[in-house]
């Protein structure tokens, strides 16, 4: 028994982690195409990016993990079922339920690893993203500078180049601003030969010095312009002290538990269920997977993932009416998980169930 239990559930988890990984890559790249570009438009600094996706890694596995898992299972076991080793594994003693519950046994370090990651690994990391993002709001479009290139600020409205950029990015060499006006017809352009940044340490305001240059206003098309050539140039590029901002994902479980706001109750409920999805998907899978031969290897995915996506959507709209305080907090998401585990225990025993009581009453008829 112990050699058909390791075989079951290696061929769980080899499915399990070939989609894992294939859903990771998938989520992971749309994630970091994301950031590239918001790194291309100078809102954070390109030498973070890996930082911010190792810190979200967690974030991702605890939702992909227990997709993982349900499909690992109907693929697994619906190759053998297709390929008759379920029919020689029932012919050898082993039955329906000693399959499940092997399988849940199984599923138990994967509901382990999802609670972990939901409870306190993915809130850290979330707190870590949220401190880099809050460094880089910090951080001037000066300090994002890459020499060679045209650059947005300032939500679109200015575009700064420089042909050379000091190692510690405290010195530019041959500066070029383009900014628009506050109506966004006129549009002024500044030229300098150098630059450096200056704070004001009693406001915290910082300012771009720049030097030898020239500053020209007007409105294209026009030939009204006014031309000021200067040595020295102030220009402000931040005002005070940048503020914060606290993600909501990265406030910590204990602190959850503690709070009364309806929001952080329900990202409660909502951490708190991820680790309740994998025993009832497992319970769910092992049930949907029985696939008939001549229906094909995957004609029972469909049904199943229908069943998996309807699951995970009306926890959503749990976690939303439980936040708006439709639904009380006794409830929380249970009724969901109450609904799909009858379902998993109606597919898994109430066939055989209204099979013996259909035996049953006929015995009785003719007896």
């Amino acid at each position: 028994m112990t050699i058909i239990f390791r075989y079951l559930i290696r061929q769980i988890m080899v499915s399990m982690f070939a989609v894992s990984g294939i859903l990771l890559l998938v989520f992971m790249s749309g994630r970091f195409i994301k950031y590239l570009g918001s790194a291309a438009e100078g809102e954070i600094a390109a030498g973070v990016l890996f930082a911010i996706m190792g810190y979200r890694f967690p974030g991702f596995l605890e939702l992909i993990l227990p997709l993982g898992l349900f499909i690992g299972i109907l693929l697994a076991y619906g190759r053998m079922y297709l390929e008759s080793e379920m029919t020689v594994l029932f012919a050898c003693g082993v039955s329906e339920r000693q399959l499940l519950a092997k399988t849940l046994l199984g599923a138990l370090p994967v509901m382990i690893v999802v609670g972990a990651m939901s409870l306190y690994v993915s809130p850290w990391g979330m707190k870590q993203v949220e401190q880099i993002f809050n460094e880089q709001r910090k951080a001037t479009e000066f300090e994002m500078l890459a020499p060679g290139r045209f650059q947005d600020f300032t939500s679109g409205t200015r575009v700064t180049y420089t042909e050379a950029l000091s190692d510690d990015k405290r010195q530019l060499q041959g500066v070029f601003i383009a900014e628009y006006g506050r109506d966004g017809e006129g549009i002024t352009l500044i030229t300098a030969e150098t630059g450096s940044q200056l704070i004001d340490e009693e406001t915290g305001s910082r300012f771009l010095i720049l030097e030898d240059g020239g500053r020209f206003q007007g409105v294209p098309g026009q030939l009204d312009h006014n031309v000021t050539l200067f040595e020295a140039y102030g220009l402000k590029i931040q005002s005070g002290e940048a503020g914060t901002k606290e993600l909501e994902e990265g406030i910590s479980t204990l602190d959850l538990w503690y709070s009364d706001d309806p929001e952080d109750r329900a990202l409660l409920h909502w951490r708190i269920s991820l680790p309740l999805i994998v025993p009832i998907i497992t319970l769910l899978a092992v049930r949907l997977s029985r696939v008939n031969p001549r229906q094909g290897r995957f004609f029972h995915l469909l049904p199943a993932m229908l069943v998996y996506i309807t699951y995970l959507g009306l926890l959503i709209v749990a976690r939303d009416a439980l936040a708006d305080g439709k639904v009380p907090e006794w409830l929380g998401m249970l009724w969901v998980h109450a609904i799909f585990l009858s379902l998993g225990l109606w597919l898994q025993f109430g066939p055989a169930w209204l099979n013996r009581r259909r035996l049953e009453k006929e015995a009785n008829a003719h007896a």
